[in-house]
Order: structure tokens, then sequence, then C-alpha cells
């Protein structure tokens, strides 16, 4: 269905809803690039994520409010950037190496790994989203298979202790996805921040007290609802 200027009906609603979201118009005044900047501000408020000095990786960064927020938040430096990835180009942001990149690529970890230059991540951040279809279960199974490559890299690369916090959709955390998080991290949560629109399937898993991948230990503790 089209509107009488020609746009889609969901392109009209979805402007609207834009003009009118009061998070839109903050980012706006406060200068962060995206209203997907104050989940992340939400989150740490609450959690304290953040600390200084930690070093951050952010997976599917565009357009950089993540990138901004955690920047900011751990003090970061030219010598220990915060280091992000997105197919998307992003404009420069100081204390951010950025790399241009598909995530699924092959080589993407290893160019990650080396961006790091000898530094394991405190903090690996997942915003990435897949291009939905409108098919439920086919959406599931592209969001679940990003947060599981996001996971994987986690996995590799994070300094004992360290945080993983990735988006997944409404029933994406189950099974050997939930599994592989409750071994290898101390405590899971799984967390909507008041950002996140009330409409909306997103939500994110919040996994602290990264094991340092050795051997698997005791199941980790009972998740959160927030």
């Amino acid at each position: 269905m089209k509107t009488a200027k020609g746009r889609k009906l969901s392109s009209t609603l979805w402007i609207q809803r834009q003009l009118n979201d009061p998070y839109v118009q903050k980012a706006r005044a406060e200068g962060y690039r995206s209203r997907a900047a104050y989940k992340l501000i939400e989150i740490d408020d609450r959690f304290h994520i953040l600390k200084p000095g930690r070093t951050v990786v952010d997976l599917g960064a565009a357009p950089g409010g993540w990138c901004q927020v955690a920047a900011d938040r751990v003090n970061a430096t030219a010598a220990r950037p915060v280091v992000a990835i997105d197919i998307l180009p992003m404009d420069h942001l100081d204390d951010v190496v950025i790399l241009t990149q598909d995530f699924n690529d092959e080589n993407a970890p290893q160019n990650l790994i080396d961006a790091l230059k000898g530094r394991r991540p405190e903090i690996v951040l997942s915003d990435l989203a897949p291009e939905t279809t409108g098919h439920r279960a086919t959406d599931h199974l592209r969001i679940v298979g990003l947060v599981e490559l996001a996971l994987d890299f986690a996995q590799r690369t994070l300094a004992p202790g360290g945080t993983f916090l990735a988006k997944v959709y409404q029933g994406g955390t189950e099974g050997d996805l939930l599994t592989a998080l409750r071994r290898d991290f101390r405590q899971v949560r799984h967390v909507k921040p008041p950002a996140s629109r009330p409409e909306s399937p997103e939500t994110y898993v919040l996994a602290t007290g990264f094991r340092g991948g050795g051997p698997a230990a005791a199941a980790g503790e009972d998740d959160e609802e927030s």
C-alpha cells in the first residue's frame, strides 16, 4: 500500500514514528549518531560494564552511536581505541578504529584481532542485525546465526572476566546458544532497556564474568530477566 505521495505506508509510519520519538530528538540535541546510543547508556547505567581503561570491540557499529558512548565511558585514547566494524561506511570518530567490512567475511575476525594490536578486549558489543524478511522463523535463524558469530569471536578474544553484550530477538538465546553462554560466563541476563521500543521484538543478552576459555566450569547463575 502506498500513500498519496507514492510512499509505502510502512515508510510513512516509520518517518512519523521517528519524528515523534523523544530518543531521536534527544540524540540530535546531544550529538549522538543514533537513538541506539541510549540503549547502551541505559544498560551501562544499570550494570556498569564500560569502566575506564577497558578495551572495547563494537560489532555492527554503524552509524556509530554505541562507539560514541563506549569511547567516552572507557576513556578511549589513540593508543587504546575502541575497535569497530560494520559493512556500512562510518564517518570518523576520535579514538575509534573503524573497519568497513562484513563481519560475516572469513577474514573479518582476524582483521579485528590485528586492529587490537595485541590487546585482549574486556568488552565485546554486538548490535548486529540481519535484514528481516518478515518470515518469523527465517528472521529468528538469521539473528541467532549472527549472535553465534559474535559469541565465537568473544570466546576467542575476551580477557578473563570479560563481558559480552549482544542484540537478540525474543527467544533468540535458547538451546545450544544459551548453553554456551552459561558455560563460558558466570552470569547471563536478558535486558530490555527503556530505549528499546516496547513493540520491538529485540532484547539484549548480557553475559559477564568470562571464564577465560579454560576447562568448563559449573553452570552459570540463573538468568535474570530485566
